[in-house]
């Protein structure tokens, strides 16, 4: 009778007592004989009959071979925790090879800790068995997995007391530890006092310094380590080579490159696919290329790597190809790519993406797919498609990290929901950082400042430390609210309170809120005060305010200041433009338009894009390209005669052309790509159903005012977002305070 019914038969000796001539005798017979049996398992079913077996036989008293019985039930491809910790507590005395064997087990367990426990019964132990050389490497390893810093200071305590701290397996299993932990000082001092270095001991400093964000350390070791005549593994380069691609350095992944092939270093798949990404990270996608034409093995790293270099050097096309020919598409590759076009400012390309790959068979969306749909969803207003892919969220059971968190409240914010934000941010008990930014973010938007403000300290309250974004989005609140006295406030505390040195955006975000606020003088002293160069954002920042508040001599002074530092800046042209004919100076409009058209520089063009039925159309200013532009138009005519017949005056000085005729001047008005995507919301939805419309410049005066009486004669709710804040029309008011 065949003992094992799903895999190969293990023809077992009977048991002593019964004759057989072929029986094993002596003890060391059968130690062998069992030790072959032990071997020669490969499930966890197989592995308990043999136990049972060495329990008949008397077996399991031989040290040896209850020691193997145990190591394979805890560190084998089908190994069982549980079974094996109960094969551990059998076994009478457990010497030092089979508790260091339980320690390991569980320091690769999924809860590394129980190792330290094991430890503390080892010592405790009748049995008296001391730590060594052996023990160490794994409870270190444990301490790293948990990035317990405390317990790797402890651990290495014991180890040099044990007389094993300047051993090199545990020496190069600390700096592993410390390097966790972010204690890179210890893992550098450790790394000193290794008297033999092992090419280990390289490879953990130089892996460790890439983790850790200092790529640049990395090569400097990689340098010192060929000068000591070190002999590299394909460990090493794969270090180094992630080095460079962090940092960019094209030249010297080439040198390594050559370095491998000089020295003969073994190329793996792993070592392939590092080299690949150096190139594609450092812009060659020629050597790229090359490289995976030649590469005889490749994997879905290989692949995605290929695809992810076409994409950052804008080759959407090849990518695509790419994506096309891998053997077996797998989510990763999809994530490239549409990551990529979110990424790269295509976000209509990554939702065509998107709903491809909602069609694809056994292949599930995970959290980084997730993330990078709702920031497309968030950059074109898909309000329909964030709100399924929330369903899909619950639906699945996806957990709530801090990044989906975040980018479904930055999806709701951008997308008009500011209710929908509130409610994700109030669902979650733990929020980091970003989740904070993004809430308070979405306020500021909104123009909700006095309520960006409270939250920024609540946030304090709860212990999570503010960054750069956070600041920027408070600023950003505070400039559409009028809230100079609390960001001066907090702008003179950032460094001296929360340890952030202001940077660029800072400066700019400051000179927008004194400037909207009217104190353009006070902004310029402010700019002369930069302990930084002023950079095109702090100049333009005070341009748009003048903009505001018709300062013309101010606007023309930051204007030259930008164009010094950015000479085919279009935007600048164009406010200081809008800023001539706002003056009625139409002859410096005619020199500056014409300064344009000789240097090539054009205007972006005004667009606007609606959702409808989870659909994007967009709507360029005076387009006639929409397959229903003459509905739209003709809902257009219609919507101006009604408003006139209520009190509707266009606003003649938002032309920003010159044009003699009034008539004419009052069409460039009603061709602006916002009130054509209104019209076209109008036609295509019905009451109580919100109107949103993302526009990608900022919303004119006279849409301003068109939007509000359209919300009173139509009943309907607007939600216009411009490049700059939301403006939300109902009952003929908006939510802004006033037109900032």
């Amino acid at each position: 009778m065949a003992i094992f019914s799903t895999a190969q038969p293990l023809s077992l000796p009977r048991h002593p007592n019964f004759s057989n001539p072929n029986q094993p005798t002596t003890n060391n017979e059968r130690s062998r004989h069992t030790i072959s049996l032990i071997d020669r398992c490969s499930s966890l079913r197989q592995l308990k009959q043999t136990h049972a077996h060495m329990i008949r036989t008397g077996m399991f008293s031989d040290p040896y071979s209850a020691s193997k019985l145990f190591a394979i039930a805890a560190l084998s491809s089908f190994a069982s925790l549980e079974y094996a910790r109960k094969v551990f507590d059998e076994i009478p005395q457990p010497n030092s090879f089979t508790w260091n064997t339980l320690i390991r087990a569980y320091a690769s367990g999924p809860d590394p800790v129980c190792s330290i426990w094991a430890f503390l019964d080892m010592v405790s132990s009748e049995s008296q068995c001391y730590p060594n050389k052996y023990t160490f490497p794994f409870l270190i390893k444990a301490a790293a997995e948990v990035s317990s810093l405390s317990l790797g200071q402890s651990l290495h305590g014991m180890a040099i007391k044990s007389a094993v701290g300047s051993d090199v397996f545990v020496a190069n299993s600390l700096i592993h530890c410390y390097f966790s932990c972010g204690d890179l000082d210890s893992a550098c001092k450790v790394f000193t006092t290794i008297k033999e270095k092992d090419v280990v001991s390289w490879n953990s400093m130089i892996n460790g310094f890439v983790q850790k964000g200092s790529p640049d350390k990395a090569l400097e070791l990689f340098k010192k380590m060929e000068s000591e005549d070190v002999k590299a593994s394909h460990v090493t380069m794969v270090g180094v080579l992630s080095a460079c691609a962090k940092i960019r350095d094209l030249e010297f992944g080439r040198r390594v490159c050559s370095y491998i092939e000089e020295n003969r270093v073994n190329v793996n798949l792993t070592l392939a696919n590092a080299m690949l990404d150096m190139y594609t990270k450092c812009g060659s996608i020629e050597d790229a290329k090359r490289l995976f034409d030649a590469m005889e093995e490749k994997d879905n790293v290989t692949w995605t790597t290929m695809l992810d270099g076409y994409a950052i050097s804008e080759d959407y096309e090849a990518a695509r190809e790419v994506l096309n020919a891998m053997p077996k598409k797998d989510i990763v590759a999809w994530n490239a790519l549409i990551s990529a076009y979110e990424q790269n400012g295509k976000p209509n390309e990554a939702l065509l993406v998107f709903h491809e790959l909602q069609l694809q068979k056994n292949i599930k969306l995970n959290q980084i797919t997730l993330v990078s749909t709702l920031s497309a969803c968030a950059q074109v207003g898909a309000l329909e498609l964030g709100r399924w892919i929330h369903s899909y969220i619950k639906k699945n059971g996806i957990k709530m990290n801090f990044y989906v968190t975040s980018a479904l409240i930055h999806m709701y914010s951008k997308c008009g929901d500011l209710e929908k934000a509130r409610e994700v941010f109030n669902s979650v008990e733990k929020r980091d950082v970003f989740v904070w930014s993004a809430m308070i973010g979405g306020l500021a938007m909104h123009g909700c400042g006095s309520e960006a403000v409270d939250m920024f300290y609540k946030m304090q309250e709860a212990n999570v430390k503010p960054n750069g974004v956070t600041f920027t989005n408070v600023f950003c609140a505070c400039s559409h609210t009028g809230l100079v006295d609390e960001a001066e406030s907090l702008f003179y505390k950032m460094e001296s309170s929360y340890g952030i040195v202001p940077e660029d955006k800072h400066y700019a975000c400051i000179v927008d809120v004194l400037g909207r606020s009217g104190y353009l003088e006070k902004a310029v002293k402010f700019i002369e005060a930069m302990p930084i160069p002023p950079s095109t954002s702090v100049w333009g920042a005070l341009l748009g305010a003048c903009k505001i508040h018709a300062n013309l001599s101010l606007a023309e002074m930051a204007c030259t200041r930008l164009l010094e530092l950015e000479p085919r800046n279009d935007g600048a042209h164009v406010l200081l433009s809008n800023i001539y004919a706002k003056s009625g100076k139409w002859d410096n409009v005619s020199e500056l338009r014409k300064h344009m058209r000789v240097t090539g520089l054009k205007k972006e063009p005004g667009c606007s894009s609606i959702e409808i039925d989870g659909m994007i159309h967009e709507f360029l200013s005076g387009d006639n390209a929409h397959p229903m532009s003459e509905k739209v138009y003709g809902k257009l005519h219609e919507v101006m005669e009604k408003l006139k017949s209520n009190g509707y005056e266009p606003e003649m000085s938002h032309v920003l052309q010159i044009i003699e005729e009034e008539e004419m001047k009052e069409q460039s008005l009603n061709l602006h790509s916002e009130k054509l995507a209104i019209c076209y919301g109008l036609i295509s939805t019905e009451a109580p159903k919100a109107i949103r419309v993302i526009k990608n410049l900022r919303m004119c005066g006279d849409c301003h005012a068109v939007a509000k009486l359209i919300s009173q004669l139509y009943n309907r709710e607007i939600i216009v977002r411009d490049r700059y804040r939301f403006h939300h029309f109902r009952n003929g008011q908006c939510s802004c305070n006033d037109f900032w």
